[in-house]
């Protein structure tokens, strides 16, 4: 066997133990370091995991997106209208194959890349800018705007650098397997109800390219989970069909939006969520206005109507919900002067009293100074009043009891008078453990009133499955509503108010510069959300109404100013209050003329009233 002698003198043997502490502090732990490299999951799983492949997709997605937004820039430099207006439409292509993951993770950032062109007022009251494609969309088309070419750079510039903002965002960002369908899903519905009505190409009309790259993007990162599966198959023959009847359209308005979406848009995300839990990939089961589990948006029961709530215990109950209606019709209420809040909810008007405004407590002449709104379905905004100015419906109840004009009645007295009924006490001690008080006299109220959901139309039943419900002509309606007539943009599908899809978490305000009288002189003097906010994108602004229900609710906007729906029509016809020549700087409407056929007002009026 070979020796080896010890040599005192060597520098091994001299630093043994530098040499021994140099390995444990540095080798080591560079050796532990190179195997978890090698072995260890990436952010979102096992770097060969769907939910990493998808990772590798979007960020691939958003650097095309950062080359077709340079691109535009180059473009703009060029002064080429033809080579602008090219590169926009690219570029937004581009911006909508990254949008399900981009909204989904980093709204903020979203918005910024794409959102309306209108300044917004913040829970903060600032008011900020728009920016962003909408901005640039309307220096570009539908011709280019020669002397705008500045702001046009600049408005290239900001959306490349909110590019570059979602990259740094999305570099950090944990995709999850449930996460991930959960937005799949999300921006189906964002599709069918924002999508294909032209909602973020309002002037470009370039709209169905982008609901095809938008599905494109989805099936390209939905074969990441279902290659080599069973699954794949029909899911690319859903996408493929649903694409290819969006390119067989001749152009924008004539889209049958109502064949797209019961054909291709609810097949579509009823097998994703089927391919979801084939997969084993939970489904979330947190509280949404929307249900997480929603197959389509038109199924029965999806949106949850106790969702704004303040709190949880707060939610309906049977025996809540009889004890409102109770106090509904009561006019203990009202100091017990004959007035309920039936009088201006009349349950036989849809929950309206069929006046301009209603009369004021006293009935001597008197009005109040807004037109009643339908009760029906009022638990899908999330806020309440013309104007905004409260959230929830227990706010509204203690609102309209204490108002001098409405109900004239006091809370503390009526929760008093109360206190001396038994069959009250009764029901009060049913519905809540700690009997009549102030807190549950609202809320019974508001248990009443979320009670009231109405999503049960014959278009309802249609998209369920029923045959020949609906006529020629009011199919012709809802294509209109959804596409030219511009209706759907701000009344969402399928709630048909301003709740605003697919999170359906907040309702907007508009300004549509509605005249004081019908010959349409001026402007009416009430200037709504404005009042609050004190911030001039909220002069004249109002709550975006339901339209279910409309045919029951005349007369119409919030002065009660149109008798009827075909005064209505003619109104956004003509382009709002800058059409009649008002004009409002802040008009969210758009102002141009929709240029309607007679025949096309009678199908969109056709159509309102089966709702």
């Amino acid at each position: 066997m070979l020796k080896f002698e010890r040599n005192p003198n060597s520098f091994i043997y001299r630093h043994r133990r530098l040499l021994f502490s140099l390995f444990l502090i540095i080798i080591i732990p560079l050796i532990v370091c190179l195997i978890w490299w090698l072995t260890s999951p990436g952010p979102t799983g096992q770097n060969s995991a769907p939910a990493g492949k998808v990772k590798r997709t979007f960020m691939e997605d958003i650097n095309s997106l950062d080359s077709a937004a340079s691109r535009l820039q180059a473009a703009i430099r060029t002064k080429d209208p033809a080579a602008i207006q090219e590169s926009f439409k690219r570029a937004r292509l581009a911006y909508k194959r990254v949008e399900f993951i981009s909204a989904y993770y980093s709204p903020e950032t979203t918005r910024a890349l794409n959102g309306p062109n209108i300044p917004e007022v913040d829970d903060d009251l600032r008011v900020n800018e728009p920016q962003g494609f909408q901005v640039l969309e309307e220096m570009v088309f539908p011709e280019v705007a020669m002397d705008a070419y500045p702001d046009m750079l600049h408005a290239a510039d900001v959306i490349r650098a909110n590019v570059n903002r979602l990259r740094k965002i999305s570099e950090t960002n944990d995709l999850t397997d449930s996460h991930i369908f959960d937005a799949m899903r999300l921006e189906i519905f964002r599709v069918i109800s924002m999508g294909i009505t032209g909602f973020d190409s309002p002037v470009a009309f370039h709209s169905l390219p982008e609901v095809a790259a938008a599905l494109g993007s989805i099936q390209k990162q939905l074969g990441h989970y279902t290659a080599g599966n069973a699954l794949a198959v029909q899911l690319d023959s859903s996408f493929d069909a649903a694409i290819g009847y969006i390119g067989k359209s001749p152009d924008f308005n004539s889209f049958d939006r109502l064949e797209f979406i019961k054909v291709y848009g609810n097949p579509l995300s009823s097998r994703l969520l089927d391919a979801q839990k084939a997969l084993g990939i939970p489904v979330f089961t947190e509280k949404r206005l929307l249900s997480p589990t929603a197959r389509t948006l038109t199924d029965s029961g999806v949106f949850n109507a106790s969702y704004f709530v303040n709190f949880e215990e707060q939610t309906m109950t049977a025996q809540r919900v009889a004890l409102g209606k109770m106090l509904f019709f009561n006019p203990i209420l009202s100091n017990n002067s004959g007035r309920t809040c039936a009088t201006c909810h009349q349950p036989e008007k849809a929950f309206t009293d069929g006046e301009p405004k209603s009369f004021a407590i006293g009935f001597n002449g008197m009005r109040i100074s807004r037109n009643a709104p339908t009760l029906l379905n009022a638990s899908f905004q999330a806020a309440q009043f013309a104007d905004s100015r409260v959230t929830f419906l227990e706010d509204q109840a203690g609102d309209v009891i204490r108002n001098p004009q409405e109900m004239h009645g006091s809370l503390p007295d009526a929760v008093a008078a109360l206190r001396k009924q038994g069959d009250a006490q009764k029901l009060f001690q049913e519905a809540y453990s700690d009997g009549i008080t102030e807190s549950n006299l609202k809320n019974a109220i508001a248990s009443y009133i979320r009670s009231l959901s109405s999503l049960d139309s014959r278009l309802d039943r249609h998209f369920r499955g029923a045959e020949d419900v609906l006529t020629v002509e009011e199919k012709s309606g809802f294509n209109l509503f959804m596409g030219k007539a511009k209706c759907a943009t701000c009344h969402f599908f399928p709630l048909f108010n301003g709740t605003v899809p697919p999170a359906y978490l907040e309702t907007e305000s508009e300004v549509l510069g509605t005249p004081a009288t019908a010959e349409g002189k001026t402007v009416d003097p009430d200037v709504g959300k404005f009042v609050l906010t004190k911030r001039e994108p909220h002069r004249y602004a109002f709550k975006t109404p339901t339209v279910r229900h409309v045919a029951l609710t005349a007369p119409y906007m919030h002065n009660g100013v149109f008798r009827t729906l075909e005064e209505v029509v003619d109104f956004y016809d003509r382009g709002g209050g800058n059409g009649l020549g008002f004009n409002l700087e802040n008009q969210t409407l758009p102002f141009d003329k929709l240029n309607l056929k007679d025949s096309e007002k009678k199908a969109l009026v056709a159509f309102m009233k089966i709702l």
